[in-house]
């Protein structure tokens, strides 16, 4: 069963994205949204090998660029992984 965590929250200010990472199965996916695209600047979340997404309106408005490992979405885009994926976990 793959499961998309959704990271709203700064890896720099709390664990989340730590206790997200601790879970994550292999067919798992992360979508960082809100302050949780600063993640995009921490290699344990590339290291990991799972797929990563950003909300393009997140990464955009904190002028992050998008790494080649990760894959921006738009609004449509994250409706689709909510589809794709059996479920949504969102680490609030």
């Amino acid at each position: 069963m793959s499961t998309l965590h959704v990271v709203s929250h700064s890896p720099f200010t709390d664990g989340r994205l730590a206790s997200c990472l601790r879970v994550c199965g292999a067919k798992d996916a992360i979508l960082l949204c809100g302050d949780g695209a600063y993640a995009l600047h921490n290699p344990a979340l590339h290291s990991q090998g799972v797929k990563v997404f950003v909300l393009a309106e997140d990464s955009q408005a904190r002028n992050l660029p998008v790494p080649d490992w990760a894959s921006s979405v738009d609004y449509s885009g994250f409706v689709q992984l909510s589809i794709d994926y059996d479920k949504v976990n969102t680490w609030l």
